[in-house]
């Protein structure tokens, strides 16, 4: 028995008696370090807390003092609605009621601009020099035919009285506020401008904010009446430091505080910093604000400082950790301690301590003549053997007859050297039902320890865990659904083929398989249908090669034939139409009878390459071969395909380079209404600004952008430069115009399309009625729930819906009558026919009678000649839209064009 002095502090420190302490020391310790990263968070949260609220009372306070000066200047603009005319004196003297230096901080000066023109130049010229200022002049003259010179400047210090005569609007930055001013009747802020009356290498950031004074004193309805009543502007003048400084030295003096013009942070655009920051730009919080004021957005940005965060230390964290591990450190020195107490109780305590108590084994004690005298209670479990009957069985008669000399062997070494564990040894055992379990174990010999008193045989069932294995392998190489080879074992056996085929020059053939339509089966019929087509046709596959072959499923509807021996490309061709004649064949699922058709691609090993990764892509390049030329079809591998591959990836890369370089643009084409002949709205086409081909048009790019996934960036681009156009054609006065944009299936089913539509409408602010979506003929093969869900969807929003290319493809005439669409588009190529062409004006009559009594309107594209135009007319088609009256425009000759019309109209 071992004594309370045999127990060493090593011993008790030893893991696999102390792991409850340590346990206890590594839970206290993540429960100290949990509880000092709350406080550290606490903490942060009441700093950054105390940062925001200083940011958001900067913002609030800048928005506020900006306000009154606002109200400054549309008191000064009163004095002239009052007075008419104001001299300078009279100015001088309301100014100095103002008391700008005492209530206003930050004004270098409130003014007045006076508008004059050309021919009234030098009698202006002259009247203010006769009102003592010697040294008037207007520069600089700029092009007229107005001219907009600083008139008066109060209060009249040497700096202001540099700035008497500085034409303003010669200057873009004064021009943009000053006009937006005139036409809004709103006070509006300038970008950031250095002030004329600035001192020599002064640079200092300032602004300044105009007012507009009409003749008459009131403010006229229309913009166009406005410019012609402009008297002049109020104006005061700022320098950011000068206004700024104050404002932060009281509500924010630790922060360090930049302000950016036009709500963009780049460097040209600093308005204001108070570069309090630390050298290397370091910062713990910032925030971004928006000030918006006098038509002008600032970038308002904070960010926290070295002495910000020094002033919002805290003690407490440091305080919290070391509590905690001192009080970690106790609790385990506890533990411990009840640790040694437990292992002296159990010193003496020797009983069966060399049996596991897992349950996954069997555990056996022998005697010295091998008798078995005591057996787990997992034998009944595993061998289905009585425990207590283990005494009156025949161990030897149980082991196989080939393995029991290796079992005798291990027992008499384990005799041998005591204490000392055996290597493994692995046995057949026979169960209780007569069946050969596969087993492994180990001998350990403690004949001399109390409680035991044997050899302990500790075996291990490996039946499970030869099935498991079993299962590992097939789910590794196997494909789960339809049991065919996974591409893992595939690839394998492609390696295999190539290299037997370079040793023997004895060709075979790998032929890559698409299956036609299978999304649409799966999306329409579910996915349950879809496995069940899969496997049905991963059986007919197999049913047309030899045993020798080998057929793969990739990945979805993907299969893969590898021919290992074939005498030609000829022989190859034959197997190919075996495949497409079983594939091709109708099958039921879920109650619905479905046609499927297969397209191949074929490459010839080791003629093409002898490279499994090569075969694989000249393959596939060859099934893409056959879908494009009607599909249900097979094609050989050519040369010629990998140099198209090629290509398009080239052009895909040109394409994505574009996109991510905005290098596309929107022309418009001006649609007609036939009745009042006036243009009521336009459609947009997208156009690529290519580096070497110069303006491409969106045919020769669309397809590639729908099947690389471009088309879902380019799509939004699109829809967003229309709805700026929408907004930029409205103010400058065609607010009736309605703006059209081309859609694709691609997009229209894509599962975020609804909300890019919305986000777009809402960023860009365009009335959602001004907006028409055309939607191709196509669309309507697709789900037709989804489809009726999505357009309701868009048509609560109020965007107008037309189906595009009408007359082409399975146009439904349930579907017009179903779905909510507003407008179709007969398609130009029954126009161009018109009036040769029987057929085709029989088609297009039939369209606009069938579309009128839909109550649909009906819009023809294409139209080109008088006579198109004639016939279109006495057939009642609403609008047109065609080279006959534009070819697609940019933005500035579009605006050219749509003031043409409004002076005469398009159609005679």
């Amino acid at each position: 028995m071992m004594h309370k002095k045999d127990i060493s502090l090593r011993q008790l420190l030893e893991f696999r008696n102390a792991w409850v302490a340590w346990l206890v020391f590594l839970v206290a310790v993540v429960v100290t370090v949990l509880l000092w990263q709350l406080s550290i968070r606490l903490v942060e949260d009441r700093t950054e807390a105390r940062f925001r609220n200083q940011s958001l009372q900067l913002k609030t306070a800048i928005e506020e003092r900006l306000l009154n000066y606002e109200q400054v200047l549309a008191g000064s603009a009163g004095l002239f609605a009052v007075s008419g005319d104001v001299s300078r004196e009279q100015w001088r003297e309301y100014i100095d009621k103002v008391d700008i230096n005492r209530y206003y901080p930050g004004i270098q000066g409130i003014g007045y601009v006076r508008r004059v023109g050309v021919r009234q130049m030098a009698d202006h010229i002259a009247s203010v020099r006769a009102e003592g200022v010697l040294d008037y002049l207007v520069n600089p003259l700029g092009t007229g035919p107005y001219y907009y010179p600083m008139v008066y400047l109060e209060p009249g210090t040497e700096r202001n009285r540099r700035a008497l005569g500085y034409n303003a609007f010669s200057d873009p930055v004064h021009r943009s506020a000053m006009e937006r001013a005139r036409d809004e009747a709103i006070p509006t802020i300038t970008g950031k401008v250095v002030l004329v009356q600035e001192e020599f290498a002064e640079d200092q950031a300032s602004f300044l904010m105009y007012y507009p004074v009409y003749q008459g004193g009131d403010v006229p309805e229309i913009p166009a009446e406005r410019r012609m009543m402009l008297s002049g502007y109020v104006f005061s003048a700022f320098r950011m430091n000068n206004l700024i400084d104050g404002i932060v030295g009281l509500i924010s003096p630790f922060l360090d505080v930049r302000i950016y013009d036009s709500g963009v942070a780049e460097r040209e655009n600093l308005m204001y910093g108070s570069n309090l920051g630390s050298l290397d730009n370091e910062f713990s919080f910032q925030m971004e604000q928006n000030v918006t004021a006098g038509g002008r957005d600032w970038l308002l940005q904070t960010r926290s400082t070295p002495a910000f965060d020094f002033l919002a230390s805290d003690p407490r964290p440091p305080i919290v950790l070391g509590c905690g591990l001192i009080i970690s450190l106790l609790l385990n020195l506890f533990v411990l301690a009840l640790v040694r107490s437990r292992l002296m109780a159990q010193v003496s305590a020797g009983r069966y301590r060399a049996i596991t108590e897992g349950a996954a084994n069997v555990t056996l004690v022998l005697d010295r003549e091998g008798k078995a005298t005591y057996a787990s209670p997992s034998s009944l479990d595993i061998l289905g053997f009585d425990p207590e009957q283990v005494q009156s069985l025949e161990f030897e008669g149980l082991v196989h007859g080939d393995d029991w000399p290796h079992l005798q062997q291990g027992f008499d070494d384990a005799v041998k050297a005591p204490g000392k564990q055996m290597p493994v040894i692995r046995a057949r055992i026979r169960d209780s039902e007569g069946q050969w379990r596969d087993m492994e174990g180990t001998f350990t010999a403690m004949l001399n320890v109390p409680g035991v008193y044997g050899v302990v045989l500790s075996l291990r069932d490996l039946t499970q865990l030869k099935a498991a294995q079993s299962e590992l392998h097939r789910l590794a190489f196997y494909d789960p659904l339809t049991g065919l080879a996974n591409r893992q074992l595939f690839r394998d056996r492609l390696n295999h083929v190539v290299r037997r085929c370079r040793r023997s020059g004895e060709p075979a053939a790998l032929m890559f398989l698409d299956l036609d339509g299978f999304k649409r089966i799966n999306d329409t019929l579910g996915h349950d249908a879809g496995d069940e087509l899969l496997r049905q046709v991963a059986q007919w596959l197999e049913g047309c090669v030899r045993e020798e072959d080998s057929v793969a499923r990739l990945g979805g509807d993907e299969f893969v034939v590898l021919l290992s021996r074939i005498s030609g490309s000829d022989a190859a061709g034959k197997v190919a139409e075996t495949i497409l004649r079983r594939l091709c064949q109708r099958i039921r699922l879920n109650d619905h009878e479905v046609g499927i058709t297969v397209s191949i691609g074929i490459t010839m090993i080791p003629h093409d390459s002898e490279d499994s990764g090569t075969l694989m892509k000249y393959a596939d390049l060859a099934m893409y071969r056959a879908k494009e030329l009607g599909r249900n079809t097979y094609q050989f591998f050519t040369p010629a395909m990998n140099i198209k591959a090629a290509r398009r990836l080239l052009q895909q890369e040109e394409l994505a380079t574009a996109l991510d370089g905005d290098r596309f643009v929107l022309h418009y084409q001006p649609k007609v209404d036939l009745e009042s002949q006036r243009v009521i709205g336009v459609e947009a086409f997208l156009r690529w600004h290519h580096p070497e081909k110069g303006l491409v048009s969106a045919q020769q790019f669309i397809g590639l952008a729908e099947e690389t996934g471009l088309i879902i960036r380019l799509g939004e681009l699109a829809l967003r430069h229309a709805c700026i156009q929408v907004q930029a054609l409205e103010r400058a006065g065609f607010e009736s115009l309605k703006m059209a944009v081309n859609l694709s299936v691609r997009q229209l089913t894509d599962s975020g399309f609804l909300d890019m539509i919305r986000q777009v409408i809402t960023e860009t602010g365009v009335s959602p009625e001004r907006l028409e979506l055309e939607m191709p003929a196509e669309l309507l093969n697709e789900d037709p729930r989804m489809l009726r869900e999505l357009l309701v969807a868009l048509h609560d929003l109020g965007v107008c819906l037309i189906l595009d290319d009408f007359g082409t493809g399975s146009c439904s005439l349930v579907a017009l009558q179903q779905l909510p669409l507003d407008v179709i588009k007969i398609d130009h190529r029954f126009i161009r026919d018109i009036p040769y062409n029987v057929s085709a004006t029989d088609v297009a009559s039939a369209v606009i009678a069938l579309a009128r009594k839909l109550h649909l309107t009906v819009v023809a594209e294409g139209v080109e000649t008088p006579q198109q135009l004639s016939f279109l007319k006495s057939a009642g088609c609403a609008q047109c839209q065609g080279n006959l009256f534009s070819y697609p425009l940019d933005e500035d000759a579009l605006i050219g064009f749509l003031i043409r019309q409004y002076e005469r109209p398009l159609i005679s």
